[in-house]
C-alpha cells in the first residue's frame, strides 16, 4: 500500500460515511456545523474532526492543526481512514471514524470531490452529499468574502462543473435559497440515512 492509498475500515460495512462536497460558496461548512448542532446528543450520528496542515486560528471549521511532519508521522502510523491533498494543505479524517461505523452508526465528514475515490476505497457504505448553488450566488458570496478580484472568482467558477463525476452514490443540495431550507434538506437526508442503519 502507497502512502497515498486508503484502507479498507475493518468492520464499517454495517453503518453509512457520508462525504459532504461542494465548490466553495456553496455553504457546505455552515450547513454541517448545524447539522451538527442538530444532532448533538445523539450517540448514533458523529461529525468526523478533520486532521488539517494549517494553523487553528485559520478559520472555518473546527479541526485539529498539525505541522506537515506531524502529519507524515500520522499518516506512517495509520492514524487516518483516508487522507488527501488540496490547495497546498493536507486534510485527514481520523482512523477511529471505523469504531462508529462498525457500531453501525452514521459518520459525517467535510471532504473534497478530488477525494472521493480515496473514501470510496476506504468506507463499504459511502453517501455523498454534494452541495452547490447557482453560479450567481456563488460568485456573490465569495466577492462578499473579499478574498479573491471579480476576475478570479468567475475564472474559479469557470474551471469546472459543479456536479460529482463518478460511480458514488450521491444526493444533490441546492443551497441556493435560504440557509433555513438548505439546513431542513441536510436534516432529511441525514434522517433517512439514520433510518437505514436502525
Amino acid at each position: 500500500m502507497t502512502p497515498h492509498e486508503p484502507h479498507a475500515a475493518a468492520g464499517a460495512e454495517r453503518g453509512i460515511m457520508v462525504v459532504v462536497v461542494g465548490p466553495s460558496g456553496a455553504g457546505k461548512d455552515t450547513l454541517m456545523n448545524l447539522a451538527a448542532r442538530r444532532f448533538a446528543g445523539r450517540d448514533n450520528v458523529h461529525f468526523a474532526r478533520r486532521v488539517i496542515t494549517r494553523h487553528r486560528d485559520a478559520g472555518g471549521e473546527d479541526h485539529l492543526s498539525v505541522s506537515l511532519q506531524g502529519f507524515a508521522a500520522m499518516e506512517q502510523s495509520g492514524s487516518f481512514a483516508v487522507w488527501w491533498e488540496a490547495h497546498g494543505l493536507r486534510y485527514g479524517i481520523p482512523a477511529e471514524v471505523s469504531v462508529a461505523l462498525s457500531r453501525g452508526h452514521v459518520v459525517v465528514a467535510n471532504g473534497s470531490r478530488s477525494a472521493l475515490h480515496r473514501f470510496q476505497a476506504a468506507f463499504p457504505r459511502l453517501k455523498v452529499i454534494n452541495v452547490t448553488a447557482s453560479p450567481d450566488v456563488l460568485a456573490s458570496r465569495l466577492e462578499a468574502r473579499g478574498r479573491e478580484t471579480h476576475e478570479d472568482i468567475m475564472a474559479r467558477l469557470a474551471r469546472g462543473p459543479l456536479t460529482v463525476r463518478g460511480d458514488y452514490d450521491v444526493t444533490e443540495l441546492d443551497n441556493s435559497g435560504s440557509l433555513e431550507e438548505a439546513e431542513q434538506k441536510m436534516i432529511a437526508i441525514l434522517d433517512g440515512l439514520l433510518a437505514e442503519v436502525r
